[in-house]
């Protein structure tokens, strides 16, 4: 059962996108209790940095000393006014200009699964974590694929919609937690822990929020730009950044969002891993 209030929070600060508030409300609800809460930590794919800081809120008791990483400085511009941060880098997650050995923790949200030089990322992990650090870090799994309804249009296939979907959302992968060791084994990093969540309902859920909000916005794009870029290039993701949808309202409407949904398989959507550098 989806956290209400996180999904509230999550709603306030992302207005315009209640798929995404929908679905990081289901993973901070998870994340939160993986996370470290004393040492250096590095978010990798921090983007404008209010996940973090509702995940933060999670955490009350936590003294992290914080590092944000993401590619995109719009993105970093928004995360550098969080206090929280003593650092934030605006780089490739294959290139991060810290120090060896510079991390006891590092953590990445929804993020591996966009990035398509994995390889050389996993790679920059390794050499940032001290040893016996830890990875943690949440990804769509092979069921997520699986728990899509499909097209609502009966001339398209089921596999070109698949297809469709893993463009807009720039989706490169969905590796099962065997895939991931091979990888992380190469460079040191054994899985300790693994979680499974977003389940069928969820994911069913969210396809139908972002099927009628960021679904058609990018149809009307011409299925040119992913949905980040039309919001930035309408204002309306500047216009997140300077209001937030009053609570009672979001209230009101993650009630109404999250009514009714149910489990009905037994495989999960999405993964969290966290592996150790040995």
């Amino acid at each position: 059962m989806i956290n209400q209030m996180l999904f509230v929070e999550f709603l306030c600060v992302y207005a315009f996108q209640p798929a995404t508030a929908f679905w990081r409300a289901v993973e901070v609800d998870v994340l939160k209790r993986f996370m470290p809460t004393a040492g250096a930590a590095l978010d990798l794919g921090c983007g404008d940095g209010k996940l973090t800081a509702i995940l933060l809120e999670q955490l009350p008791a936590a003294s992290l000393i914080l590092v944000g990483v993401d590619g995109d400085p719009d993105e970093t511009e928004q995360a550098a006014r969080f206090p929280f941060y003593a650092r934030v880098h605006t780089c490739w997650a294959s290139s991060i200009p810290e120090a060896a050995q510079t991390f006891g923790h590092i953590f990445s949200n929804s993020v591996l699964e966009h990035i398509q030089d994995i390889e050389a990322t996993i790679a920059e992990v390794a050499r940032l974590l001290k040893p016996g650090g830890t990875f943690t870090f949440t990804v769509p799994a092979p069921g997520f694929h699986a728990y899509l309804r499909g097209p609502l249009l009966s001339g398209t296939t089921r596999e070109a919609y698949l297809q469709e979907m893993d463009r807009r959302l720039a989706h490169y992968r969905y590796w099962s937690v065997d895939e991931w060791q091979v990888l992380l084994n190469r460079y040191g990093l054994v899985i300790e822990q693994q979680a499974e969540y977003f389940h069928s309902g969820e994911v069913r859920r969210w396809e139908t929020i972002s099927r009628f909000t960021a679904g058609v916005l990018y149809a009307l794009s011409g299925r040119q730009r992913a949905p980040i870029e039309i919001q930035k290039k309408s204002g309306l993701r500047q216009l997140q950044n300077r209001w937030q949808l009053p609570c009672w309202l979001a209230a009101l409407l993650a009630r109404l969002l999250a009514a009714g949904v149910r489990q009905t398989g037994r495989e999960n959507g999405c993964l969290l891993i966290q592996a150790r550098r040995i």
